[in-house]
């Protein structure tokens, strides 16, 4: 991708193909020429109806606003550091809850969350640890804001990850219409809101060690409105979906468990 000259034959003959889009992984450092690769990997793929996704990059630069086919930037210590030590597995909670304030307010962040498996190696048998919840996960699904959303799954989660957690991933929308905060401190619990046509999606987490018990402002739900709450089971922390009712002034009161998790939506 460095030489241009072979990045654009390269591009031609994946065009030739029918390829879509492209992830480049790899850049060094934040130089200047650095930053003009950047440009001109975006520029040469877009004459060829490639879409770009950049890995092992640095934070993007509203490239979102000059080039249609750039898609988000990892720039985070991402979901593959799940699989390679403990110590991010047991940090992910924590991390979770900064990097909506801090990492996706700036642009796109190609997370490539949402990991269903216990144990994070291909047969759910070796490997790190997973200490959130699976509704947690599906809540990141939501947090976490990418035009292109790559899941984290393995082969085995099509047969033994719960129906609720899979028909939830089948419908989270790949794009946002309006985002809203509505609760949080960094490093501790994050609730933020967002919209995809009539239909709203609420989603938190709890890095805490214990139950955290909020009492939620929704004005994007009607008082008496019945919207439908995923949660953790408060003894199994097995993941659970059931109707609830909006309280007067829009109010909604959850309990998000410990590195565990909530959606709501209508």
């Amino acid at each position: 991708m460095d030489n241009p000259i072979i990045r654009k034959r390269e591009m031609k003959w994946m065009e030739s193909l029918g390829v879509k889009g492209i992830k480049v992984d790899f850049f060094g450092g934040d130089k200047q020429e650095t930053m003009r690769l950047y440009e001109a990997i975006l520029s040469d793929a877009d004459d060829h109806g490639l879409m770009c996704i950049f890995h092992g990059c640095t934070i993007p630069r509203g490239w979102e606003r000059m080039y249609p086919n750039y898609v988000g930037s990892e720039a985070v210590l991402a979901s593959e550091n799940l699989i390679f030590s403990q110590g991010s597995c047991d940090a992910e909670a924590f991390n979770a809850c900064l990097h909506p304030f801090i990492r996706n307010t700036i642009g796109c962040m190609e997370f490539g969350g949402v990991l269903l498996n216990k144990r994070n190696n291909r047969n759910n048998d070796g490997g790190t640890t997973r200490r959130t919840t699976d509704i947690f996960q599906l809540a990141t699904g939501v947090l976490f804001q990418n035009p292109i959303q790559n899941f984290a799954l393995a082969p085995n989660n099509l047969t033994d990850a719960p129906a609720l957690c899979m028909d939830f991933m089948k419908q989270i929308p790949t794009t946002w219409d309006e985002t809203r905060f509505i609760d949080g401190y960094p490093g501790k619990y994050c609730v933020i809101a967002r919209r995809h046509g009539d239909t709203w999606y609420v989603a938190g987490i709890n890095a805490g060690t214990d139950p955290l018990k909020l009492k939620l402002a929704l004005p994007m739900f009607d008082a008496g409105q019945e919207v439908t709450l995923y949660d953790d089971n408060a003894k199994t922390l097995a993941p659970q979906a059931k109707p609830v009712k909006v309280k007067k002034g829009s109010q909604l009161t959850v309990t998000i468990a410990p590195q565990g998790g909530i959606i709501v939506m209508n």
